[in-house]
């Protein structure tokens, strides 16, 4: 089984369910004490945040970009980014690592086609669910996105980075977010993605009667297979995803 380097800390909470995942699949498919080879570099959430809020997406993907290169070069065969929002700037850190990038929206997308649905809700901060980027890579597989209404998309932000991402959850918030699916699904949403890898620790399946897609297990699964996979059985890189 091949490496597999982990871009973790945003949030540490979801870099810890990312790990957790990665050797509970693992340990599933191979049995007995097996876990996954792996690294991991943490980045400091705080930064990363601050060039959020300054629109400074190029100064966070020179950050990430380092991080994956730290990764190849101790080692890891395959670079995950743990985060669904910083997938805005993968093409940027994709391009500096010689390894493959496995990237969060193919992996959600393939589950999304696989169901047989073509219209899905979108729930992440609102980077994710106002930029153009997450939508833009859905309809490459033929999927419509929705969003939510202004202030719930404000609300759905507000809860990921005031609660989620300092580890709080609160049933309130749960209320709350179940009801916005409920709303995505009365416009027509076939499924939810949670597009913040923070949100499967807020809801999950038991809670809404409509599928749910849980980006942080989907990308670990994805990651998994490419790892155990035989050898050059690698992702195949976009078209505008050169490397060095």
């Amino acid at each position: 089984m091949r490496t597999i380097g982990l871009i973790g800390g945003m949030s540490w909470e979801s870099s810890a369910e990312y790990y957790r995942l990665l050797n509970g699949l693992t340990r599933e498919r191979l049995g007995g004490h097996h876990c996954a080879p792996s690294v991991m570099v943490t980045v400091d959430f705080a930064e990363i945040e601050a060039m959020q809020r300054a629109d400074d997406w190029q100064g966070a993907a020179r950050r990430l970009a380092e991080a994956a290169r730290s990764l190849e070069l101790a080692g890891a065969e395959l670079v995950v980014l743990c985060t669904n929002t910083m997938h805005r700037v993968a093409e940027d850190i994709a391009a500096e690592i010689r390894v493959p990038f496995v990237d969060i929206i193919e992996a959600t997308a393939r589950r999304v086609r696989a169901a047989g649905m073509r219209r899905v809700g979108l729930l992440g901060t609102r980077f994710t669910m106002e930029g153009a980027f997450y939508r833009a890579r859905m309809a490459e597989y033929g999927i419509e996105v929705l969003v939510p209404d202004l202030p719930e998309r404000a609300l759905v932000h507000d809860v990921i980075y005031g609660e989620l991402t300092t580890g709080l959850i609160n049933d309130s918030s749960r209320q709350e977010f179940v009801r916005i699916v409920g709303a995505l699904a009365e416009r027509g949403a076939e499924g939810v993605i949670l597009g913040c890898t923070e949100i499967p620790l807020l809801i999950g399946p038991s809670d809404t009667a409509v599928p749910l897609f849980d980006t942080t297990r989907l990308h670990v699964e994805y990651a998994v297979e490419l790892a155990g996979a035989a050898p050059g059985a690698v992702p195949r890189p976009s078209p505008s995803t050169s490397r060095r």
